[in-house]
């Protein structure tokens, strides 16, 4: 079977046993602060799992492209090395939400296992959880017994905690799992040795292809365990894992999953693929990690330097070093196998070919940058190592900085220093690099306290569409520690505050009861769940509340967003129909707005789009507002889908006049609301994507006001001249003229000075020295230096003086046959410049320095002397 035709096998069985199939969620997550990527098949599910909505399904199944790099689940440097770790991948799944459970749950994974899939029954093995006394959990013997139906007793494992315990986080859903293996090896070595005592020891054919959770518990914030109102069923079967098993391979890399791109790549290199080489590991590394990084950027998210997009880039620098370093790539190559991964894969997901020219565009753009990375980093190596001639060893701190800083991968840095007979500090580097992620995780620490239950649970009901004001209840509230500030937050029955999502901002006010009035700082959403953070708690948490959104506040905001409406439609109507949302940001006093295209925007393409949207605004078209509308039939709308954004069956649509979008956010009631529109900003942020900064309302006609009075100062300076411009103009050539003549007059300065220079100078041992003590500047000096290297031979150039703004300046220039008998104009100006308190550096034939102290400018010039002449 081809791995298209195993998985459509998988999503039909599951279909006939009443699941309903849905489509994989984005593999870059946009709404929930606790994940950056989709790493496991449930993500999408965690609201129905937590309670936070109701589940729309009983039985769901899907194919799930996940992610796995960071965080808990950290696969990256195992990734090529071995023949199953992957960073992006697909999970196969079923799910139950409080409807089957054990016993369904093993017998159809058997079914599909050994029936449907023909696997040979000897070669599969069950795990079951063995208890934890700890936690109070007996051995799963439902488990056992459902397998026992399948399987001698043999093939059943007990596991411990780690292995067979499965938890979503340090809280919440959670319970006892069975994995089932199979062994891949040949009949001979499973002769020799029992398969049984390979499962989960790490033995590269005898893996894990499907785990099966069943979640009956609820893990609270102090360690314990409740009972689940609910029972769920989560499983998650490694679609490439699995095609290796029916494809009979012992690699994933040698499924047709991977053998097309790895033959694309060995095509593009010019080498062969051997698996037991660096060659071979360079090519699985290449052909994981065009995967991930084509899918993230379809699905929104650039490389950047930043949370997922730095992962996203390092990602992308990983698959660069390998090709760079054993491939031989010195060009991108990268950009240039997205059209197999289209070929492949653009069938099952539909988004890699609606966004290849953007894929293809952003991974050039970053391939280009690093190689220049590296470029730069190979330099750096360079003065690095001649720094520690002596020592041949590499300083920790020195590797981290290169790592740090001008980011060049520390494998790299300790190839080209064992290619030169260096070694690096890797215990020093790795304490900086401890360091570094130790201010990291204290940065983004935070302690969640146990949610505490006030009233009857249920879904918060959002009415902040319709009002800013209602009377709700608490339903539960935690305490949580962040960056040592703690923060109250409150969750109600219904609420009119809108919580952080899809690039709005979330709102902000106060609920009051009596006498008492809370601010509510922020609100914000986890899980689907809205979160109102609040000053602090209120005295009679029991009470009735009236919540009032900050009205003011709340008005800025849903201007913004109905304008980024306006702001799309004019950018395709000046641009072209290729224009589409990137992402954006809605805050009360600007908004972001960031789109597909090619090229910077003229200005009068920016006009035309002010106008537009202006236009659209005095037009005052109505909000035109249709909820829970069906997804295809919204579509039939004309209503436009962002890809990277996930949406349910049932969809909100905006519309004001041809303006037609999915949006959950807050709008105006009418485009005159905003008032008026300006753009502050057009830029680029990747290739193919540029990025508008805008405001709307009191805050644009304040930035037309800052306009107008720049203006009026300039006009003044120039005199009240009638013709503005031509006065700018006027005097932008007269300076130009006078920097001209300045030029002239410098010039003439340097040659008298460089005469007389060479009129004093002196020879020694049959080099020629020349000195000058006084000079007004550096720029003055280095002139001087030039022309002197232009006109001499076997001479050197020092300048020790204090410059007009009463700093000490060093210059030392060498002529090229002295650097060519070893002079070194830049190490030399380095050690005398510690005299002056400085530093300095330049090229061996001419550097500078400088400095603090004024009075080492004598014993400068001395180590000068003895460096040039030997003496």
């Amino acid at each position: 079977m081809t791995s298209n035709e195993i998985r459509q096998t998988f999503l039909d069985f599951f279909a006939s046993k009443g699941h309903t199939i849905v489509p994989s969620a984005p593999m870059v997550v946009k709404n929930d602060p606790t994940l950056m990527f989709t790493n496991a098949g449930m993500n999408q599910f965690k609201d129905w799992f937590l309670g936070n909505e109701p589940a729309k399904y009983n039985r769901v199944a899907d194919s799930q492209k996940c992610l796995r790099v960071s965080g808990k689940h950290n696969d990256l440097e195992e990734v090529g090395h071995d023949t199953y770790h992957h960073t992006m991948f697909e999970m196969l799944g079923n799910w139950s939400f409080g409807d089957y459970f054990k016993k369904e749950a093993i017998q159809w994974g058997w079914e599909l296992l050994t029936e449907v899939f023909k696997l040979d029954k000897n070669r599969l093995y069950a795990t079951v959880f063995e208890g934890s006394e700890s936690d109070g959990v007996p051995m799963d013997e439902e488990a056992r017994q459902e397998w026992l139906k399948y399987l001698p007793e043999s093939h059943i494992i007990l596991g411990n905690k780690h292995d067979n315990f499965w938890e979503m986080g340090d809280t919440g859903p959670c319970g006892p799992c069975s994995e089932i293996h199979i062994d891949l090896r040949s009949d001979e070595e499973r002769a020799k040795v029992d398969g049984v005592t390979l499962v989960n020891q790490g033995h590269h054919l005898v893996i894990e292809i499907w785990n099966l959770v069943f979640m009956q518990f609820n893990r609270k914030a102090n360690g314990s365990l409740e009972p689940l109102p609910a029972m769920h069923v989560d499983t998650g079967m490694g679609f490439e894992r699995l095609c290796m098993a029916l494809q009979g391979k012992q690699s994933n890399y040698d499924t047709d999953v991977f053998t097309g791109m790895i033959g694309a790549i060995s095509d593009l290199s010019g080498k062969k693929y051997e698996p037991d080489n660096e060659i071979g590991v360079a090519m699985r590394v290449i052909a994981d990690h065009i995967r991930a990084i084509s899918f993230s950027i379809a699905d929104g998210q650039l490389p950047s330097n930043v949370k997922a997009g730095y992962v996203i880039r390092r990602i992308l620098r990983r698959a660069v070093r390998y090709g760079y370093t054993f491939l031989g790539f010195k060009e991108p190559f990268l950009c240039r196998l997205v059209p197999n991964l289209v070929a492949q894969m653009g069938n099952a997901f539909p988004e890699l070919v609606k966004q290849s020219e953007l894929i293809i565009r952003v991974i050039k753009e970053e391939e280009e940058a690093f190689l220049r990375t590296l470029d730069k980093g190979i330099k750096l190596m360079d003065n690095i190592m001649a720094k520690s001639a002596a020592t041949k060893k590499i300083s920790g701190v020195d590797a981290f900085t290169l790592y740090d800083t001008y980011g060049f991968p520390i494998d790299l840095s300790e190839l080209i220093a064992r290619e030169n007979g260096y070694t690096i500090d890797l215990d020093a580097f790795n304490v900086e690099l401890e360091k570094q992620k130790q201010r990291a995780r204290n940065a983004t620490a935070i302690e969640a306290g146990d949610w505490m239950s006030v009233g009857p649970d249920a879904v918060t009901e959002f009415v902040g569409y319709d009002t800013m004001t209602a009377d709700v209840n608490i339903v539960r509230y935690r305490t949580v520690k962040a960056k040592n500030k703690e923060q109250i937050q409150l969750v109600f029955d219904k609420t009119p505050f809108y919580g952080e999502m899809g690039g709005e901002v979330g709102d902000s006010g106060w609920i009051s009861s009596g006498d008492e009035k809370i601010a509510i700082i922020n609100t914000i959403k986890e899980n689907g769940l809205p979160i109102h953070i609040a000053e602090r708690l209120p005295e009679d948490l029991r009470a009735t509340f009236k919540a009032q959104v900050d009205v003011e506040r709340r008005i800025c905001i849903q201007n913004n967003h109905s304008a980024t409406h306006l702001l799309h439609a004019a950018l395709r109507h000046v641009l072209g129909t290729h224009v589409e949302q990137k992402g954006s940001f809605v805050g009360p006093e600007s908004f972001r707005f960031d789109f597909s295209h090619y090229e910077k925007m003229s200005h009068d393409q920016i006009n035309e789009v002010e106008r537009l949207v202006n236009k659209l605004i005095r037009a005052n078209a109505p909000l035109q507002e249709y909820r829970d509308v069906p997804i295809e039939e919204a579509r039939g709308m004309g209503a436009m889908a962002l890809f990277g954004e996930k949406y349910g069956n049932s969809v909100r649509v905006i519309k004001f006049g041809d303006s037609i979008e999915l949006c959950g956010g807050c709008h105006a009631p009418a485009t005159g609301a905003i008032g008026y529109f300006r753009i502050i900003s057009e830029s680029a942020i990747a290739a193919g994507v540029r990025r508008i900064e805008a405001t709307t309302g009191l805050r644009a006609e304040i930035m037309v006001d800052n306009m107008e009075e720049t203006i009026s100062a300039i006009r003044e300076m120039c005199n009240n001249a009638p013709d503005l411009l031509t006065a700018v103009r006027k005097t932008i050539e007269s300076n130009e003229s006078y920097r001209k003549a300045m030029e002239a007059v410098q010039q003439e300065r340097a040659v008298n000075i460089k005469n007389s220079v060479k009129a004093t100078a002196q020879e020694v041992d049959g080099i020629t020295i020349m000195t000058l003590r006084e000079c007004l500047s550096m720029e003055l000096a280095r002139n001087v230096a030039f022309l002197l290297h232009g006109e001499t031979k076997a001479s050197a150039f020092i300048a020790a003086f204090e410059s007009d703004d009463n700093k000490p300046c060093l210059v030392l220039m060498y002529t090229d046959d002295l650097v060519a008998q070893g002079k070194d104009a830049g190490k030399d100006i380095r050690e005398a410049a510690k005299a002056i308190q400085g530093g300095g550096g330049g090229q061996k034939f001419l550097a500078t320095a400088g400095g603090k102290n004024v009075d080492g400018l004598s014993e400068a010039t001395e180590v000068l002397l003895k460096l040039a002449t030997g003496k």
